[in-house]
């Protein structure tokens, strides 16, 4: 992908706790990296994915991760996390993140995650909402937000 394919993204700066004795982002933060990235997303469309879980609107667990490592991060390096939602099915999200040095096309690692919808009281799958699935949809076609007011089952548990 190339970032223009990314309608958002967000800084991050490379924290010393996220680094291995070397100054190298250790493989593990990559996946602190995939939360914030993911929770931004989200809150970019003007909801909160754990507020929304919590009010029994949608909830999801996540069942695959694939992480490739181009070149290192340091630290206190600052960072352009470039994230995406390439896919929805029935019951699952495919988010995509690439991460940048800050103002540099040097591509640092990719990040594939796989979500489905899952009911944790159940263990049963769950379908991505219509008004969810629009609202995604017509910001990766778009880059606008729409308001959040036109989904008012979402809106609603969004509050």
């Amino acid at each position: 992908m190339s970032k223009s394919e990314f309608k958002f993204q967000i800084p991050l700066r490379v924290r010393w706790m996220e680094c291995d004795r070397q100054g190298i982002v250790f493989n593990g933060a990559y996946m602190d990296y995939l939360e914030v990235g993911q929770a931004e997303y989200f809150r970019n469309l003007g909801f909160s994915i754990y507020k929304i879980a919590q009010q029994g609107y949608f909830d999801s667990a996540v069942v695959k991760v694939e992480i490739e490592y181009k070149a290192p991060a340091r630290v206190d390096d600052m960072l352009d996390t470039h994230v995406r939602v390439s896919h929805i099915g029935n019951t699952s999200l495919i988010l995509n993140i690439e991460i940048y040095p800050q103002d540099s096309e040097t591509l640092l690692t990719t990040i594939m995650s796989v979500y489905v919808g899952y009911h944790a009281d159940t263990g049963a799958t769950w379908p991505v909402p219509d008004e969810m699935r629009e609202l995604i949809n017509h910001f990766e076609e778009t880059g606008e937000v729409l308001p959040l007011e036109q989904f008012p089952d979402l809106a609603a548990a969004a509050r």
